[in-house]
């Protein structure tokens, strides 16, 4: 059975294993400051926040998010900014509970909607996506600072 619930700091290694596979994923790269600014972030829960899919006893998914005013909307949006299953765990509905964990989250804050990202030739995820959500075709364009 999936448990989907806030992380607690007892998973903070698995938490950042998870993280950084999610990172080097995307073929990225981050310093140790990314994941200890991140974790002091979702500890908070005021800016930034987190979500841990337990199966087992065993941390297999994350998901970190955040809540932002839009221009288009009366209420703020949800973006769901990174969403990770461990290998082993794939296929089980992990990804899905997260996202729906999410939705719920949003909508009992009154958001208008949660959205993401995700690479396009990320095939497999895009297959639970087209599932659960609306691809608005949208594509993201980056301005490095």
């Amino acid at each position: 059975m999936i448990t989907i619930k806030p992380l607690k700091p007892e998973d903070r290694e698995a938490w950042e294993h998870l993280f950084r596979a999610y990172i080097a994923f995307y073929e990225r790269v981050a310093p140790q400051e990314v994941y200890d600014r991140a974790w002091r972030e979702f500890r908070t829960g005021e800016r930034m926040h987190a979500l841990g899919a337990h199966l087992g006893g065993e941390l297999v998914g994350i998901t970190h998010f955040l809540v932002h005013p839009s221009t288009s909307a009366l209420t703020d949006v949800c973006y769901l900014q990174d969403l990770f299953t461990a290998p082993q765990a794939r296929g089980k509905g992990v990804a899905r509970a997260l996202i729906e964990a999410v939705a719920a989250w949003a909508r009992d804050r009154d958001c208008d909607r949660v959205y993401w990202h995700t690479k396009e030739s990320n095939a497999t995820a895009r297959r639970l996506y087209d599932q659960v959500a609306v691809n608005r075709g949208f594509i993201q364009y980056q301005l490095p600072l």
